[in-house]
């Protein structure tokens, strides 16, 4: 029996704590660093969350905790006398953000008889074009599909979506929500791009207005689009033989052997016949039986 065979080939979140943190709070956890670093632009207000939060275990305790920030390399507790920074439940605002601002920040959660510690990194850019791959968020669309980009991060912003007003830029330019490339569907933190081509690669910037104390500032989340060609890998069908093959004593019999390979031939595909499970070669070492060239 012949068989014919088709083959297609084809940094830790919780590290040791700096001597900085043992030394400030020695009878605390320090439970590390958390895995997402906060990349702002000058000028613009920053929010920053305590991870421990939504994790801790404090929360069982009888006693409500206490949560503090402090600064790695300051002593005092923030806010401090800095009336560019208060805190709000568990998160550190930052209006407006300054250079001076980056750092490593540590949130305190403590009670009468639990103490942990976890620190998030602060980075503050000038709004230049050299820092645009620094500050940007990368998203993938597919070309010639319809697709998404959202603006992130912006709950503390925006309490309601319906009411939030965002404004939409490729590199300087605004972007009309109204024409048939780029559409607007009700949530203003999602910009729907129709028929996405690869001249939609690029750099995209959304800007929503935040008012502080009468004063209006700008909070911008700057993405980066690479639109990518969809690949689709074919899978060998074998067309024929299908079918039991009749012949006559020693005749020669040719048998020819079609496989589908999609719209090419890709070079990882091989195509092979097999006699009992075995190769032809090894089956018939006189060469009685032989396998002809592939076209």
């Amino acid at each position: 029996m012949l068989i014919l065979c088709v083959l297609v080939t084809g940094v830790s979140a919780f590290t040791t704590p700096p001597t900085e943190f043992t030394k400030s709070a020695s009878n605390c956890r320090f439970r590390g660093r958390d895995f997402k670093s906060e990349f702002r632009l000058e000028g613009e207000p920053v929010v920053l969350k305590c991870p421990l939060v939504p994790h801790s275990d404090a929360s069982t305790s009888p006693h409500t905790p206490l949560l503090t920030w402090s600064k790695l390399d300051s002593s005092q507790l923030i806010p401090g006398d800095e009336p560019r920074m208060w805190m709000e439940d568990d998160v550190l605002w930052v209006v407006p953000a300054v250079p001076q601002d980056s750092g490593t920040y540590l949130c305190t959660l403590r009670n009468a008889s639990h103490c942990e510690q976890m620190s998030v990194e602060l980075k503050v850019f000038e709004d230049t074009e050299a820092t645009l791959p620094l500050v940007s968020y990368l998203q993938i669309l597919a070309v010639s599909a319809t697709g998404w980009l959202v603006c992130p991060d912006l709950r503390e912003f925006i309490p309601s979506k319906s009411d939030g007003k965002i404004q939409w830029y490729k590199g300087s330019i605004l972007l009309d929500k109204g024409n048939q490339k780029f559409l607007s569907a009700g949530d203003p933190t999602r910009l729907l791009i129709a028929n996405t081509s690869m001249e939609d690669a690029g750099y995209y910037r959304c800007v929503v207005t935040f008012t502080h104390k009468g004063k209006e500032y700008n909070v911008t989340r700057s993405i980066e689009l690479r639109v990518k060609r969809t690949t689709t890998e074919s899978i060998p069908v074998i067309i024929s033989p299908l079918e039991t093959i009749p012949a006559s004593l020693g005749s020669r019999l040719i048998v020819p052997c079609k496989v589908f390979l999609g719209t090419g031939t890709p070079s990882n595909t091989i195509v092979w016949w097999m006699a009992n499970s075995t190769f032809i070669s090894t089956a018939y070492p006189r060469g009685r039986v032989t396998e002809g060239l592939h076209q």
